[in-house]
């Protein structure tokens, strides 16, 4: 294990080991999933025993792994790498991994092995349950170069590097070529990442790098509706709690100013004083957290981006630096909610801050989650169909979470189309949990000038007045959202089908029928005309999150997802509890059961 990753992976042990201390009660139930704690530094003693208390958990669920090799398909050709692990404040013990076969990578090899408290078996959540490997062998018949020639021809790029892969599916198991290709004709995405069939030469995917809050799809819509969204900014309000930086003779030094922003209003900010005159817009309270400008080009290297910096520690005095504000701001509460609310201290829960590069490209009306730069990409907007930039709060929630996702569950879509559209429960139930957590930011924040709710992108200006909304997606006429699971779920467009999943987290936070909550109507549906009672949002999130970072992996579907928030509620409020008993019926009001699975 590479001792960066040995590092990260002793913090996650740390931070859990620590929770163990913490209250389990119902109402800590968030916080005490997975608390942090200040890095060990140096050489001290603490250090070493974090590290050796990461390895035995790490070496113990691997022999039970391999011990149980009837649950979890392993072989002798196989090989496990810990990308996680988790320790319960009862004791339990939950470790990720991923998988290679004869040396090569098995995507939708990933899996969870669950220990009790004395490190003993409790079960394995995995992905695809094929239980053998069966790929006729790792020969490929084309060559590496071969192989990146097709994809480049594809997508009309540069192929950057190539390695062999196992890609697993429900046809089976594939050897492929995984091509990482830049600077493609797709002008939204322009890194694809594209699977080549090994043996054939056969195109089996063609995905971007980067996740977009704005589909193709939906821009294609409003081009043809010959309408534009008009975004709802230019607030004045001021929000309490500024505090004025004190003079200091030491540089660098912590500092607060005051930002201006287009749709928060105007907010504080934590940035660095570097010199009697001069402060840098980074939050080193926040892991350094830092929005930069790409300048209107495509870069997404972060290290290129122009640093903002100001004399007077005001911010958005310019219609050109107010994004910035947005995007620093967005980015930081996100980083509070995940820490305040789950102990979860950055994306990847290192503790590092995310980054943000606004003025990404040109007539651009997108933003992006990049894993490459672990940073987002806000476009200015196109002009046409967006014509401001989608720095909004809840984008920003959605667009990160895709980062806590990629770093938990890393949930990925059955299929991909020539064009890049995704499809399949996976990567629809990604896109749920993206909006779940983007709202649930929202609330956290709860600014004024963004009244928190379960719409999502409510402030872009959308003549529906949202994007996609939770309490009943099928609202949503953009998207084509649905309400309730059936059979056509297994192969619907991931941004339609996260509809199920969400309205499900809805009615097991509010419940069914009609209500107001802050001042938005909402009017939940159940397929069965069951009514449902919420047990309150922080409990379902709650949940949800538990579920994500424990029970679900790569290819977990929404009947999985039952079973894991099934399991998530158990764990944090018992078996008999009235919460487990209303994550069992909010799935039940959107179809999804045991009896149908």
């Amino acid at each position: 294990m590479p001792k960066s990753r040995k590092h990260r992976l002793a913090m996650a042990i740390a931070a859990t080991a620590v929770a163990a201390l913490s209250a389990t009660t119902a109402g800590s139930a968030l916080a005490a999933q997975s608390s942090p704690v200040a890095q060990p530094t140096g050489n001290s003693a603490p250090a070493k025993q974090t590290v050796e208390a990461a390895q035995a958990v790490v070496t113990a669920a691997t022999k039970a792994a391999f011990a149980h090799a009837a649950a979890t398909g392993l072989g002798k050709d196989d090989k496990l790498t810990a990308v996680d692990a988790l320790v319960d404040p009862d004791g339990k013990q939950h470790v990720r991994f991923t998988r290679t076969h004869q040396g090569l990578p098995v995507l939708g090899g990933d899996l969870v092995v669950h220990l009790d408290a004395r490190s003993g078996w409790a079960g394995v959540t995995r992905a695809f349950h094929q239980q053998d490997l069966k790929a006729g062998g790792v020969a490929p018949k084309l060559t590496m170069s071969q192989a990146k020639k097709k994809a480049a021809d594809e997508v009309k790029g540069t192929a950057a590097n190539a390695k062999l892969v196992l890609k697993t599916g429900a046809s089976g198991v594939t050897l492929a070529y995984q091509v990482r290709v830049v600077n493609s004709s797709s002008k939204e995405s322009p890194d694809r990442e594209i699977l080549i069939n090994a043996r054939t030469g056969a195109l089996i995917s063609n995905a971007a790098v980067t996740d977009s809050f704005i589909t193709p799809q939906v821009h294609d819509k409003l081009r043809k509706l010959g309408v534009a969204a008009t975004p709802k900014s230019g607030f004045a309000a001021g929000v309490s709690g500024l505090s004025v930086p004190q003079a200091t003779a030491a540089y660098p030094a912590a500092a607060v100013g005051s930002g201006t922003s287009l749709f928060a209003g105007v907010v504080p900010l934590n940035t660095v004083q570097t010199a009697a005159s001069l402060y840098l817009l980074q939050d080193s309270t926040r892991g350094n957290t830092q929005t930069r400008t790409a300048s209107n080009t495509n870069t997404n290297n972060f290290t290129k981006g122009r640093s903002y910096t100001s004399p007077t520690n005001k911010w958005g005095l310019s219609d050109a630096t107010k994004p910035a504000v947005d995007a620093q701001y967005g980015i930081t509460k996100t980083f509070d909610f995940y820490k305040n609310a789950f102990g979860r201290n950055g994306i990847k829960n290192d503790g590092a801050g995310a980054h943000a590069l606004v003025h990404f490209s040109q007539n651009l009306g997108n933003a992006y989650w990049d894993p490459n730069c672990d940073c987002m990409l806000y476009g200015d907007g196109d002009g046409a169909t967006f014509n401001k930039p989608l720095v909004v709060l809840d984008v920003t929630g959605h667009e990160l979470s895709h980062g806590v996702v990629a770093a938990t569950a890393a949930l990925e879509p059955t299929r991909t189309d020539w064009r890049g559209n995704q499809f399949g429960e996976p990567g629809a139930l990604n896109e749920s949990l993206a909006d779940i957590f983007g709202s649930s930011t929202e609330f956290a924040t709860n600014n004024p000038n963004i009244p928190p709710n379960y719409l999502l992108g409510e402030q872009l200006g959308l003549a529906q007045t949202f994007l996609r909304r939770l309490d009943h997606p099928s609202l949503d006429k953009l998207e084509g959202s649905v309400d309730y699971w059936s059979k056509a779920a297994y192969d619907t467009e991931v941004h339609a089908g996260s509809g199920i999943s969400s309205h499900a987290y809805y009615l097991l936070a509010e419940g069914s029928g009609a209500k107001t909550i802050g001042g938005v109507n909402y009017n939940s549906p159940t397929y069965d005309g069951s009514a449902v009672a919420g047990i309150g949002r922080t409990k379902a999130t709650a949940i949800f999150y538990r579920a994500m970072t424990r029970y679900m992996v790569s290819t977990t579907d929404f009947h999985d997802a039952r079973v894991g928030t099934l399991q998530a509620a158990s764990d944090l409020y018992g078996a008999a509890s009235v919460e487990y008993q209303t994550v069992n019926k909010a799935w039940a009001a959107v179809n999804v059961t045991a009896a149908n699975r």
